[in-house]
């Protein structure tokens, strides 16, 4: 059984964290690599706390392309060490790690010239699959193949004849990034670390030059914490350059934001059974199957405004409109569009003006004594970058710290996944569910799944579709609240699950009801669920609005209009 982020486990980590006890490390940042630092951490028996100001994975890592790929275009850069790393953690993830969560998806090339493109893009591709062979793991795999155009549109009819020449397919791997660094963080917290999330950094404690604690608040209950650590790891992503201003450095290098935004249409609206990759003038588009959807992104231009809640601007979504629409035989419109969520890459700022030539590598740096930035790189090679940044923290610890091990610490609802897996209709037999059901908890819970039966079991109602959101059961939004975490409405919507961006009405008519099951675990009155159902409707409305501005101030000014989740 996993160690839950419950409602008592967060207050616990909290009363420890202000204890006075000096941890060896302290991880400020929860997105996938503030999460993945602290297990990293925790798991070489280091005394391990982690805080995030907001939900876990509320800025970037909730908001990708939800792809765990070596990146194509990087090997076109000439990247290679970058994209074998990638590969390299791509197949832990899909075998080993979490492989309840990461599954392969296919990927269709379209070819528009005859001869040298094939050859071109064909050894491109080629180099690709050598490289995940060079890994030493398949991760079951299939190579790639090449198509002619007949064969690609048997397999993609929705595209246009005459947009492409022929094709070649390969695979790479997908995750819901938001549930998996949840899980990251979950797991950190089973193995010991101290784990919480809305608590934000916001003082550094110093003693001459060294760094020695954070001085932090429960945005919760408005308490102040001061947190004593040997070293803190700054894994805060495109806020690095804020939180290095807080301690009075200037840093030895600077984030910058590039927004990239994604479009998420219904399932039936392109005809396909793979995923498409396009070229664009600036970088690539993706067209990936997402369940009983389809997402497609993914913008990439500079963003200097509100970093909380990057803005879609209208013209953002008709750049993907238009791209996507030149290979389709049925256009895209607005109205198709059931959701639109927009994110924030941190990348190394470089020379460059163009923001899809900065650097996607990442850097580890002690900026002062004490206390150890990590900053840049890229969603799948998270791993890597928390190994670096516990590696740099250890070098100041007075002891031995052993190696890293996380590169076979499988995430929770892993162990025994397969064998669940093979299990699953009579699973569903005993639980009185479609084996659908049961097959879409799995590939959310993995070996976790039994607690979730567990609930419905106790309380069969929890059993049922939760109305509005009838792809989801009612017990996933207690268990949001109970297990994962989730403080707010907004986080069960929005993160926990994928309801915001799948629901026709980004999930407004669920909100009552899912802030009634979550009343139940997190002790809100009537008056405070409705609260947190007007904060919800609000930000879906502000959203909404921004996304029919026709560029980023007018969006940027019309998101920030809308409420959070503060208390």
């Amino acid at each position: 059984m996993g160690t839950p982020l419950s409602p008592q486990g967060r207050q616990t980590a909290i009363e420890a964290l202000a204890s006075g006890e000096e941890l060896d490390i302290l991880v400020v940042g929860g997105g996938v690599v503030g999460a993945g630092s602290a297990l990293d951490a925790v798991t070489r028996g280091l005394r391990t706390g982690l805080i995030e100001a907001r939900d876990f994975a509320s800025g970037t890592s909730s908001r990708s392309s939800k792809l765990i790929h070596g990146g194509l275009r990087y090997l076109e850069m000439l990247d290679f060490r970058l994209v074998h790393e990638a590969l390299k953690e791509r197949e832990l993830l899909l075998t080993r790690l979490a492989p309840h969560l990461v599954r392969p998806v296919p990927f269709l090339y379209p070819l528009t010239h005859r001869g040298w493109e094939r050859l071109y893009v064909g050894s491109g591709i080629a180099l690709y699959d050598a490289l995940s062979k060079g890994t030493g793991q398949s991760g079951g795999l299939p190579r790639h193949r090449h198509l002619t155009r007949r064969g690609a549109l048997r397999l993609a009819p929705s595209l246009r004849p005459s947009a492409l020449t022929g094709a070649i397919q390969y695979y790479d791997a997908q995750v819901d990034d938001a549930r998996h660094t949840m899980e990251v963080a979950r797991t950190a917290a089973s193995y010991g670390a101290l784990v919480a999330n809305r608590v934000e950094a916001v003082g550094f404690l110093r003693q001459g030059e060294r760094v020695t604690g954070v001085r932090a608040l429960d945005r919760r209950s408005g308490r102040e914490l001061v947190i004593n650590a040997r070293q803190i790891v700054n894994a805060t992503g495109v806020w690095t350059d804020d939180t290095q201003a807080m301690v009075g450095e200037r840093g030895q290098f600077h984030v910058r934001a590039s927004k990239g935004i994604h479009v998420v249409v219904p399932r039936d609206r392109i005809h396909a059974k793979t995923g498409v990759i396009l070229r664009t003038e600036t970088s690539v588009l993706f067209v990936i199957p997402w369940g009983r959807h389809w997402i497609i992104g993914t913008t990439d231009t500079d963003w200097a405004l509100d970093k909380a809640h990057p803005a879609a601007s209208r013209a953002d979504i008709d750049y993907l409109l238009d791209h996507v629409n030149r290979v389709l035989t049925t256009p895209l419109t607005h109205e198709d569009v059931e959701g639109v969520y927009a994110g924030l890459r941190p990348l190394l700022a470089g020379e460059s003006e163009s923001t899809s030539r900065l650097s996607r590598e990442h850097v580890v740096a002690h900026s002062a004594p004490g206390l150890v930035v990590v900053a840049g790189g890229k969603y799948t090679t998270y791993r890597v970058m928390a190994k670096d940044a516990v590696d740099e923290a250890a070098q100041a610890l007075a002891r031995m710290v052993p190696p890293s091990t996380t590169d076979s610490v499988p995430l929770l609802g892993a162990v025994g996944y397969h064998a669940v897996w093979n299990q699953r209709h009579a699973v569903a037999a005993r639980a009185g569910l479609h084996v659908a059901r049961v097959e879409h908890l799995l590939l959310r819970y993995g070996a976790l799944t039994h607690e979730l039966l567990d609930l419905v079991r106790e309380r069969p109602e929890l059993g049922e579709p939760l109305s509005g959101a009838e792809d989801y059961l009612k017990a996933e939004i207690v268990y949001a609240a109970s297990h994962e975490g989730a403080n707010h409405l907004t986080d069960a919507l929005t993160r926990r699950t994928r309801i915001s961006i799948e629901a026709w009405d980004r999930g407004v008519s669920a909100a009552p009801e899912a802030a009634a099951l979550m009343a139940g675990v997190l002790g809100w009155d009537e008056e405070r669920a409705r609260h947190e159902v007007d904060v919800y409707l609000g930000r879906v409305e502000a959203e909404r609005t921004s996304q029919t501005m026709q560029d980023d101030l007018t969006a940027d000014e019309a998101r920030r209009g809308g409420p959070d989740s503060t208390i």
